[in-house]
């Protein structure tokens, strides 16, 4: 059975030529960025398929498909750290999508702010030890 969209909104635009310019892989998935809206910090990086973008389109809720459960879920539907989407754009190679988000509590499920606040590899002009401190 395949899930039903939500009603499409007018983004004067037709849904399908946005999904056209999208290059999935093999397995129907293409990768994308969410970044937070205001202060533009890199939150985290998921993955969506055709349905999944017709879905965040529609509602302007964050809606990606889970690699490990095979199934969609909207970003803090169950733990109510919500992704408002307020621009979706698609790189120039068309092989992965860009949400800036205003997003409500922490975007990992770690409970950090961002993905990315785990370890700091490297910063130019310096180099960074296992605890993200930079020196010579």
């Amino acid at each position: 059975m395949t899930p039903t969209s939500p009603p499409m909104r007018d983004l004067g635009g037709d849904y399908e030529s946005w999904l056209e310019r999208l290059r999935f892989d093999d397995r129907d998935l293409v990768p994308v960025i969410a970044q937070d809206a205001t202060t533009r910090a890199v939150l985290m990086l998921a993955w969506m398929n055709p349905e999944a973008f017709r879905r965040t389109l529609a509602t302007s809720r964050a809606t990606y498909w889970s690699r490990s459960r095979q199934t969609y879920w909207v970003k803090g539907e169950t733990s109510g750290h919500t992704q408002h989407v307020r621009e979706v754009r698609i790189d120039c190679d068309g092989d992965t999508i860009l949400l800036f988000v205003d997003q409500q509590g922490p975007a990992c499920h770690t409970g950090t702010t961002t993905c990315f606040d785990a370890h700091l590899v490297f910063v130019d002009g310096g180099r960074s030890d296992q605890f993200g401190a930079t020196g010579d």
